[in-house]
């Protein structure tokens, strides 16, 4: 089953780009999931399970590294065409 997941990181950081570009580029790292990130929130698709073992990763690993950050995650089941806009 495929997953489709919408995040957005709020690092309690004064320079929160440094965090976010970081944990980007991370997500970058899985070659079976899909990413596309506008100004608001990053888009990721993939196998369900692929996905939120890469979340669970990744935010671990964001909390280890920069501490206090807030993640916001919707979730939908099946896969979305992440390059669709209106």
């Amino acid at each position: 089953m495929k997953l489709t997941a919408e995040i957005s990181m709020y690092p309690f950081n004064e320079n929160y780009l440094d965090p976010i570009k970081w944990f980007i580029g991370r997500v970058d790292s899985y070659p079976h999931i899909e990413r596309v990130t506008n100004a608001m929130a990053t888009q990721v698709c993939g196998d369900y399970l692929d996905v939120m073992t890469m979340l669970a990763t990744e935010m671990q690993a964001a909390h280890e590294k920069w501490g206090k950050a807030v993640f916001v995650c919707k979730f939908i089941g099946g896969e979305l065409n992440l390059a669709h806009s209106e």
